[in-house]
């Protein structure tokens, strides 16, 4: 498993600067999306990523304490995923949002 004392970290240079949880790649957002919006049971997610149970409740709660943030990204998720509908060439995972996929 994972380190128990997990917080929620951001860093410009990784996924963007949005908020995820220290020593990975899985966002907060992400967390609430699989979780709460696709109804994924959080010891589940947790062992499917190799987390503790406690860092996916650290995540939701984060979430829910910081809506403003959570929705910007929301905002930009949505923008960008409207982007790719319109041009296939802009990829829309958590490492391209927006970068042209192809030349």
């Amino acid at each position: 498993m994972a380190q128990t004392s997990a917080r929620i970290v951001s860093t410009p240079d990784v996924i963007g600067g949005k908020p995820r949880i220290d020593g990975t790649r899985v966002s907060v957002y992400f967390v609430r999306e699989q979780v709460e919006g696709r109804g994924l049971d959080p010891e589940r997610f947790a062992a499917e990523h190799d987390l503790d149970v406690a860092d996916v409740y650290r995540a939701l709660a984060y979430y829910h304490d910081h809506p403003e943030e959570m929705a910007a990204i929301r905002a930009e998720r949505k923008r960008l995923n409207e982007e790719a509908r319109e041009d296939p060439r802009i990829g829309t995972g958590p490492d391209d949002l927006g970068k042209p996929i192809r030349e």
